[in-house]
């Protein structure tokens, strides 16, 4: 976790608040990517989200991507923090950063949903599938995002980006992996034109529900958040299905059946019960998100070879990617399989 300059940013909050005065700040732990704290300034409640400190990769860690999309949808009925003030001048703090309102709710990322009523547990994750289909419906030309990615052939560009990036790794190969990247252009669908603003990360841990009721008040982290196809959105979100709890929080193998949570059938049924008009979901799309994720972990593991990985997070996660990548490749040799669609 980076440093806060709590003086610079004191005198920072007090240009912005001027009524107010007395700091607080708490680290929020946990994550691989943009430090984040609780922020007490006076009586008001809010959250602080910067770039790290050091080096990072062009386009790494965009802060402002992310207060952007947030503004983009405050007036939207996708559930967003309010964001307040972005900050791009790096000499505040050390690094660009942004402010948004702090709401209070629960973030559980055992996607088991333990110590919840099994009728919870069912609505918690029908209300997730529900607020994926409403965020897919946003037109980001009509909220002032319309060039926030490029549109068309999303799968095609994405499989490229990941498989150079594997192939860049210093890491040894993985043969689940190397069957993928082979795999994934042969299996490519038709592109059917949709274009959403695309998560990137839609998963039970970057929701907020109500304190006590199983709904959605907040979506969260918006740093891999694009135009894209919304299709990538729901195959990484039912990723829990094919993966167990120490797969980065899987529900496979665990008694999920008799607990409430719906079926990966329903889950996606109930999408598409509000999504706007899209193809089926595909073996192609889940394979995808589990492929990406794979990636995603072996430059992790690159990371911890090299001595600077961002938590000590890192090295549990960094065995995930043979796991991740054989995951797909079960998925790709039982066969196409489709779910849902409304074109």
């Amino acid at each position: 976790m980076s440093n806060l300059d709590l003086t610079a940013l004191e005198g920072w909050l007090a240009e912005k608040l001027p009524d107010q005065s007395g700091l607080t700040a708490e680290p929020i732990t946990g994550g691989q990517s943009n430090p984040t704290w609780f922020v007490t300034w006076g009586d008001r409640r809010l959250v602080l989200r910067k770039k790290p400190d050091g080096p990072i990769l062009p386009g790494a860690h965009a802060v402002e991507r992310e207060f952007r999309v947030l503004t983009a949808l405050e007036h939207s009925n996708v559930p967003v923090p309010k964001a307040l003030w972005l900050e791009e001048d790096d000499s505040i703090i050390g690094t660009p950063f942004y402010v948004m309102d702090r709401l209070d709710g629960r973030v559980i990322s055992d996607c088991t949903l333990p110590d919840i009523s099994p009728q919870d547990r069912h609505e918690m994750y029908l209300d997730m599938a529900r607020t994926m289909a409403r965020m897919h419906a946003v037109r980001p030309d009509e909220v002032g995002i319309g060039d926030y990615g490029r549109p068309g052939n999303y799968f095609e560009r994405q499989i490229g980006r990941w498989s150079k990036q594997y192939a860049q790794s210093t890491g040894p190969r993985i043969p689940a992996l190397d069957m993928l990247v082979e795999w994934l252009p042969d299996n490519l669908p038709e592109d059917d034109g949709g274009v959403s603003i695309a998560h990137g990360d839609f998963r039970l841990g970057n929701m907020m529900f109500h304190p006590t009721e199983p709904r959605i008040i907040a979506v969260l982290d918006w740093e891999l958040s694009t135009l894209g196809h919304p299709l990538a959105d729901l195959g990484f979100c039912v990723m829990p299905w094919h993966t167990e709890p120490d797969e980065y929080g899987g529900i496979k193998g665990t008694p999920w059946e008799n607990s409430g949570i719906p079926t990966l059938e329903a889950f996606v049924a109930e999408y598409f019960a509000h999504a706007v008009p899209t193809s089926a979901l595909r073996s192609f799309h889940l394979a995808f998100a589990l492929f990406r994720f794979a990636v995603i972990f072996v430059g992790i593991a690159d990371r911890v070879r090299a001595g600077n990985a961002a938590s000590d997070e890192a090295a549990n996660l960094a065995p995930l990617a043979a796991r991740f990548a054989l995951r797909a490749q079960e998925i790709a040799e039982q066969g196409d399989r489709t779910w849902g669609g409304t074109l």
